[in-house]
């Protein structure tokens, strides 16, 4: 059980240690953490926050998890691997706009933005 657990620290950490897009969503996790302990969201939105962060770190992690797959099964140029990594690459852009359209729904009222 505790290999497992270790396994799948060690799996972050590596999308930490070679992703720079992983970076920069954890960048912007904490920045949304920071906003809403500063602003006091309320238990609901903070909820919503969670699941949305998780969401967009865990789409990371499975492009993160395709691309070394493909690029395991071949180091050629093929169009079908290309067209896997875009898609997998699109996933993980749906759920970035998705987690910018939550915070601006959240955080757009307090910046006063609307």
């Amino acid at each position: 059980m505790l290999d497992k657990f270790r396994a799948a620290l060690v799996g972050l950490f590596y999308c930490l240690r070679t992703q720079v897009n992983m970076v920069i969503h954890l960048t912007a996790a904490a920045a949304v953490v920071a906003a809403g302990v500063y602003f006091h969201v309320r238990p609901w939105e903070w909820a919503v926050l969670t699941l949305t962060i998780t969401m967009v770190i865990a789409a990371e992690a499975f492009n993160t998890a395709l691309e070394v797959a493909v690029d395991l099964y071949t180091s050629k140029y093929h169009p079908l691997a290309r067209i896997a990594k875009d898609v997998a690459a699109g996933a993980v852009l749906m759920t970035a706009i998705g987690a910018i359209i939550i915070a601006c729904i959240i955080f757009g009222p307090r910046l006063g933005l609307y």
